[in-house]
């Protein structure tokens, strides 16, 4: 991208669980959960920061549950750092019959069609209860393409939730095991003008961090970059900047040049369970009868201790079989494939080596293939 940033830095998130080396790439625990795998293996695989999502716990089962028993941390068996989004994007996302207004969005739980009303204030009463060490505050997150005023109506919304958001965030007593950081979120949909207003208005009311929302969201990546690096000269360095949703595994190193700190994405994990595979050489279909009688690993570059030991020919028997296991080896090498880029990522940037990292993370196999 011509305008990657020429000063990038590696840096250091403290939370009340533990430090945080950004950039930082976050697995996606939706449930408290990151499908198909347990805590133990997450911690094997290094990841210090996780996402839980405040929509799926608000419904089941529920924030003062998780109070009683002790916090999201507790409850789900995790001791190192959390980060919870606000729900407005799972109500946006999931096709959910919803209604927004000033007050908030009214929405059908997907589980029982029951009606709720999520207010800024109700995101963050619940993410208080779920004490994570990172939360968000509500905005409306719109469909692209959309036109400039939805855009324009959907950032005033955004940006009076904020205000809302850190009022009550403010007023409402911490956890009690530790103190929380409050993030705001950038919408703006693919329009310039909108992106650099609702960032300027934001900072002004001094979040410990900044999020970009609204993108990912179906819009051309060159696109995606645009409004990325929009929203990013808008920001200061000295505080995280979270792009929210992304990406396949060459956009993690387009996105840090831009200057983002922090990034998650179901990519690795909803593409494991769905038999695909990241790699050097591209991404695999492991389900191919290709691999029938392939006892290669899934990348012979790798290290984890799925290509130590298993074959593509193995992964591809479970597969058809309709077994378990394959979802979890899969997840396990495609989040260790993940983080290990952004190892190297953390690597390069004091080396002064991303472009070859880079050109190194280029489908260039005949064998990769489209998930």
């Amino acid at each position: 991208h011509k305008h990657w940033r020429l000063h990038l830095t590696v840096g250091r998130l403290h939370t009340p669980h533990g430090e945080v080396q950004t950039p930082v790439f976050m697995p996606v625990g939706t449930a408290g959960t990151v499908k198909a795998m347990t805590q133990e293996l997450l911690e094997e695989l290094g990841v210090e920061l996780l996402l839980a999502n405040t929509y799926h716990l608000y419904l089941r089962p529920g924030p003062d549950t998780i109070s009683a028993l002790g916090g999201l941390h507790r409850f789900m068996g995790w001791p190192r750092a959390l980060l919870t989004d606000s729900g407005g994007f799972q109500i946006f996302s999931m096709n959910t019959l919803r209604k927004v207004s000033d007050a908030g969005v009214m929405f059908q739980s997907h589980l029982d069609g029951s009606a709720h009303l999520l207010t800024s204030e109700k995101a963050i009463e619940i993410q208080r209860a779920l004490a994570a060490d990172i939360i968000m505050v509500l905005d409306d997150c719109i469909e692209y393409p959309a036109s400039h005023e939805k855009a324009r109506h959907a950032i005033e919304l955004t940006v009076r939730w904020a205000e809302r958001g850190k009022k009550a965030f403010e007023a409402c007593a911490p956890p009690a095991a530790a103190p929380q950081a409050l993030f705001g979120i950038i919408q703006g949909g693919t329009y310039a003008d909108l992106r650099r207003t609702c960032a300027r208005r934001l900072l002004e009311l001094d979040f410990s961090g900044y999020a970009i929302g609204g993108l990912a969201v179906g819009e051309p990546p060159a696109l995606s970059y645009e409004m990325t690096e929009v929203c990013l000269a808008e920001l200061p360095e000295a505080k995280p900047r979270y792009l929210m949703g992304v990406g396949y595994p060459a956009d993690l190193l387009e996105y840090v040049r831009l200057g983002i700190d922090m990034m998650d994405c179901v990519l690795p994990t909803r593409n494991a369970r769905n038999g695909c595979a990241f790699t050097w050489a591209g991404r695999l279909q492991l389900r191919n009868a290709t691999y029938a009688r392939d006892d290669r690993p899934i990348d012979d570059r790798c290290s984890c201790r799925i290509c130590r030991r298993y074959s593509r020919a193995y992964l591809r028997h479970l597969f058809t079989a309709g077994e378990i296991l394959p979802a979890i080896l899969t997840t396990y090498h495609n989040l260790y494939f993940y983080l290990d880029v952004m190892r190297r990522i953390r690597q390069a940037i004091p080396a002064g080596t991303l472009a070859e990292l880079a050109a190194a993370l280029q489908p260039t196999a005949t064998e990769a293939e489209p998930d």
